[in-house]
């Protein structure tokens, strides 16, 4: 029988609280145990670490903590208005306290004679001090004050909570009754060795002081410690994953670079690469001809070339028998792909195919038939790819492209078509700030392509209003003249009176009307994928002279002729997204504008992600900017991402103390990976827990 846990113990069981107040706790916060209740950390502090003097109080002061005696009391009645007042005095003066809320009660708690500590807002009426509604506290003999200390929390609250009596005031009670005389049930889990190294407190002295701190100093280094523990532990599965479990993914090794990868590499380049291609390629080759399943992120920004290094390590996979799989989140990106894939390929016998929900059943028939005999080299699709139907003759590679974007059973769905784990490739054109990565992607090596293929120039970004509308016609007409091409980028697919803006059905008739000359494509998401893939097609090939669209343009259209863009709207858009839609303009050498048209009234956000827009084409300047606007979780935009969801720490304010514990996780799994040395058999306890409850630093103890 399992040994007793105090932190198991139900809320409801704690004083005052009780089964109805328990369920609304639940229901309102989730807290459930004495474990939740000691996780629910406070979300700010009052700081009453300065005790006023009733003679220095002055108009305009905030917030003010004094100390002093009840010297008598008055309940003023005035037809259905009542309100209670009280003569409070200290050394220094007088001053009138006034309720008009709650009289009944107050008048039965304040009394002549009591010794309190006051909080509140000081004001003064008839040019004498006076305060509403104070907190207040009697003033015990040892200065033990529970609501009035030098610095008090107040944790979240609800109008539900303030209604069943379970304001911050009840909240500090309730903590404070739970951890009287338990510290010491508050078990260590971080080695003794990391603690010295890292200067952090004892974890039941950072519990204690994070929720009754003494001073900010205390404070600090309670919150320091168990922001290191939420990032150490989640290091901790990362660099066991790496150190432990991945070594356990074995794959076929790839010995050969053949006759397929040197004779495209040496006689089909479409042009050079360069020397960021040319260094991840050589960190692929070496992945390649390990026993061990490569597990490698290619980050790089729009246009830098990352589909020709994935298209020259599936050649390395053929080269020694094996197929690969391109797996994309969207048929638009998929049907890009395997196009360039296609070109690639044809003049040196490659068979490629494309699989997706659209592909026809008599088609898909066909294609399946010669994925099990061998005679596809490389399929290309989106999620049709991981269907049960789909088998592979010997699938020994796999690329995923935004794997944000797909779920981690999906991933491991796709990888179990292989008779050992394939080797896997995951691309990224959404570039992932550092730290995000050490977070997301932390157990995977990262490479980066940081350089344009020769003969990109940057896109030039312009900033416009209604106002200059007739200037940005222009301009998109001069480059129609020089027979380029024109994208206009819309947020809606139809009007909307709640959201007062363009949309793609409209504007396409308005550009229509505006260029009547020039010939007009439409392209959104509602459109059935053929129609999509039609119209895209035709622009490609020069029929459209204008794609008028919606975000669906977003990754994998490139048609190298495009060199203007206008973005209608374009304070609604977020700052990635913004990037990967400029990405669509400046494929070729001519020189390519976008122009990002807003209304005058914008927020101060949208101000500022313009501003970035115009100042920099750096994705990854970008993508730090816009995680730091959006926050981690808004800027993956999904949940299956992986991130986890921290209590404490924050990945872009706790920079240093993630690569502290990422340090600190690392070096601890390289030196004794299965935690089995005696100072570390705590560690070892808690992080079982961990694992088992998903990451959740909540839900163990």
């Amino acid at each position: 029988m399992p040994a007793y846990n105090y932190w198991d113990t139900e809320i409801k069981y704690l004083k005052k609280v009780g089964p109805k107040r328990a369920e609304i706790l639940t229901e309102e916060t989730g807290i459930r145990t004495f474990r939740d209740l000691l996780h629910f950390f406070p979300r700010k502090y009052i700081d009453k670490s300065h005790i006023y003097r009733i003679s220095e109080l002055q108009e305009g002061l905030p917030q003010a903590t004094l100390t002093g005696k009840i010297v008598s009391v008055k309940l003023i009645k005035g037809g259905r208005a009542r309100r209670f007042t009280a003569k409070f005095r200290d050394e220094s003066g007088e001053m009138e306290l006034v309720w008009f809320k709650g009289v009944s009660w107050i008048q039965d708690i304040v009394k002549p004679g009591m010794n309190l500590i006051l909080f509140g807002h000081p004001g003064f009426y008839g040019g004498k001090p006076q305060m509403a509604h104070p907190e207040m506290e009697l003033l015990q003999p040892d200065g033990s004050q529970l609501h009035n200390r030098p610095i008090v929390p107040q944790y979240p609250g609800t109008e539900k909570l303030q209604k069943y009596g379970m304001e911050s005031r009840a909240i500090r009670d309730m903590v404070h009754q739970m951890l009287e005389g338990r510290p010491g049930d508050i078990l260590e889990n971080i080695p003794p060795e990391i603690l010295n190294e890292y200067s952090l407190i004892p974890r039941a002295e950072a519990f204690t002081n994070i929720h009754f701190p003494d001073s900010f100093e205390q404070l600090t280094s309670a919150k320091r410690r168990l922001v290191f523990e939420e990032l150490f532990f989640f290091q901790l599965m990362l660099a066991e994953k790496k150190a432990v479990i991945q070594p356990q993914n074995e794959a076929f090794p790839f010995p050969t670079v053949g006759e397929k990868f040197n004779r495209f590499y040496h006689e089909f380049l479409p042009f050079q690469m360069t020397n960021a291609q040319k260094k991840v390629l050589k960190q692929i080759r070496a992945d390649l001809g390990k026993s061990v399943q490569m597990n490698r992120l290619i980050q790089g920004d729009v246009g830098s070339g990352k589909t020709i290094v994935a298209f020259l390590s599936c050649l390395i996979a053929i080269d020694n028998d094996f197929q690969a799989a391109v797996m994309a989140p969207t048929e638009i990106l998929a049907e890009q792909h395997f196009r360039s894939f296609h070109a690639f390929a044809n003049p040196i016998g490659v068979n490629i195919a494309l699989l997706t929900g659209s592909t026809k059943k008599s088609e898909r028939d066909q294609l399946l038939l010669e994925l099990r005999n061998g005679f596809i080299h490389i399929l290309i699709g989106t999620h049709a790819l991981i269907e049960d139907r789909v088998e592979f003759m010997n699938l020994g590679f796999t690329v995923v492209d935004e794997q944000h974007k797909f779920g981690v059973l999906q991933r491991a769905a796709l990888w179990a078509k292989g008779k050992k784990h394939p080797h896997n490739m995951v691309m990224t054109a959404t570039p992932i700030p550092r730290t995000l990565g050490m977070t997301v992607y932390g157990d995977l090596e990262v490479s980066v392509i940081n350089e344009l293929p020769p003969g990109r120039t940057p896109v030039k970004t312009i900033w416009r209003t209604e106002r200059t509308r007739l200037e940005v016609f222009g301009k998109v007409r001069r480059e129609l003249q020089k027979g380029r091409q024109a994208y206009f980028v819309y947020p809606l697919v139809e009007e909307s009176e709640k959201l007062d803006y363009l949309a793609v059905t409209a504007g396409h008739e308005a550009i229509s009307k505006v260029y009547p000359e020039y010939r007009v494509g439409i392209v959104h998401g509602r459109q059935k994928s053929a129609d999509k893939e039609y119209e895209m097609r035709k622009f490609k090939e020069g029929h459209y002279h204008i794609m008028v669209a919606t975000t669906v343009i977003e990754v994998g259209v490139d048609v190298p002729n495009a060199t203007v863009m206008v973005i209608e709207n374009a304070e609604r858009f977020g700052l990635s997204q913004l990037h990967q839609l400029r990405g669509r303009v400046g494929r070729g050498a001519a020189e390519s504008f976008c122009y990002v048209m807003a209304g005058k009234k914008l927020s101060a956000d949208a101000r500022k992600r313009l501003g970035i827009m115009v100042d920099t084409n750096d994705g990854f300047k970008i993508a730090e900017e816009d995680m730091r606007l959006r926050g981690p979780g808004d800027f993956l935009g999904t949940r299956q991402s992986g991130l986890p969801e921290f209590r404490l720490a924050n990945i872009l304010e706790d920079h240093d103390l993630l690569v502290q514990a990422r340090t600190a996780a690392f070096q601890l799994v390289a030196k004794d990976p299965n935690l089995e040395d005696r100072n570390h058999k705590a560690t070892r306890a808690f992080f079982g827990r961990y694992m088992k409850n998903a990451g959740g630093l909540g839900s163990v103890l």
